[in-house]
């Protein structure tokens, strides 16, 4: 199996893009992707290419790959959309490295775009809906966001988590996105603004949900022997994983951990040789605040239960002992459900490089990064740990 370095990325401004048409906003992820690559790169030498896309926004979803390419001018690779709920370009991620290992070529892009601002918002929590159980779960009334409210509700039952833990999420997330030029919410936010926020679906208020956001992200991957050729600045992939839950959350056993997530985080470290303790910087997928929390003791950097007590201590802050969504994450960044992954790809391939754009929120010294790519309410997960 060849080893697989990253050698270009790009994304575009996340929020709410109404002006521009699904194509437009890939391409411009593609070329800034593109010119990342330092030493150069003839688009014809990408011989694969994955799409994440999850048809939030509807548009064309047939031949979607296709539109895509044609846009690009990569009209003679091979190209794939993949939907896999909030994990769609995560898994384009994988795909892409899973080809490149294989030896089935030697450069591919990984990508994600959604539109969902221009679709009615009836029918965007359709579609987030639908991420999770249909039969027993959406159409007995439940919400994607009722959902993570159950999570919560328990967590904070069994393990003493509070309201404001949950908040100190968004404080913290909206710190990082305030100075992110390309999070879809700029702006700061106070513990108590958080807990006073409208209720959604109790104990989650608007300030623990993440925004609809339109976006893309685009990642390209090479062989790592040929990653000199094309950058000073490669990072390579050192290890992923990624696994499947229950898709019905009534039916797990243990609704305060996504099963998926400790499963994929396992592969991934084993994979990469190395432990929770020594990841520097993390992006994970934090939806709602308490799939942050529950993510922090999914992935193993703090006992089950004490996902709380990392908040406390500051331990997620930049500067802390493990930073986490540095770009703001989902709730301030943003969340074009397929271009979520690799935007995440993008944020710790630049915390890495240490080539953030602004420096208060560097990652001073980050050599290992790991990104956390859920779908739904955990019916998938993704896992990527990459190195310097």
């Amino acid at each position: 199996m060849q080893k697989v370095a990253i050698i270009g990325v790009g994304q575009t401004r996340f929020g709410d893009l109404i002006d521009k048409k699904a194509e437009e906003l890939f391409a411009e992820a593609f070329l800034e992707a593109l010119n990342d690559v330092d030493k150069g790169i003839d688009i014809s030498e990408i011989q694969e290419v994955y799409i994440g896309n999850s048809g939030v926004g509807g548009g064309q979803l047939g031949n979607f790959s296709s539109l895509m390419t044609d846009h690009l001018g990569l009209t003679g690779a091979a190209a794939l959309r993949i939907e896999n709920a909030c994990a769609s370009s995560g898994f384009a991620m994988r795909a892409a490295v899973l080809a490149v290992s294989s030896g089935v070529c030697d450069v591919a892009l990984a990508g994600g775009e959604e539109k969902m601002n221009d679709t009615p918002r009836k029918r965007v929590r359709y579609w987030l809906g639908i991420s999770g159980d249909m039969e027993w779960e959406r159409l007995s009334g439940m919400t994607f966001a009722g959902v993570f409210a159950l999570m919560a509700i328990r967590h904070m039952h069994e393990y003493g988590t509070k309201r404001e833990h949950l908040a100190m999420v968004s404080v913290k997330n909206h710190k990082n996105g305030a100075s992110n030029p390309k999070a879809h919410l700029q702006r700061e936010t106070t513990l108590e603004r958080a807990l006073a926020s409208p209720m959604v679906a109790y104990p989650l208020t608007l300030f623990d949900c993440c925004p609809i956001s339109d976006g893309a992200s685009a990642v390209i991957v090479c062989r790592a022997d040929l990653a000199k050729k094309y950058t000073d600045t490669p990072v390579y992939v050192a290890g992923h994983g990624a696994s499947t839950d229950r898709l019905s959350v009534f039916q797990r056993e243990d609704v305060t951990s996504i099963n998926s997530s400790i499963v994929a985080a396992r592969q991934a470290f084993k994979m990469a040789s190395v432990k929770p303790e020594d990841i520097d910087v993390a992006e994970v997928h934090d939806c709602f605040t308490i799939a942050e929390i529950i993510a922090y003791e999914d992935l193993g950097f703090c006992p089950k239960g004490k996902g709380w007590k990392l908040l406390e201590e500051g331990q997620t802050e930049i500067g802390g002992k493990i930073p986490v969504n540095p770009s703001g994450g989902l709730k301030s960044k943003g969340h074009p459900v397929g271009a979520t992954g690799t935007g995440q790809i993008y944020e710790i391939v630049n915390q890495l490089r240490g080539s953030v754009e602004k420096k208060n929120r560097q990652v001073s010294g980050a050599e290992i990064g790991l990104t956390h790519n859920t779908g739904g309410s955990g019916g998938t997960t993704v896992v990527h740990i990459l190195k310097r």
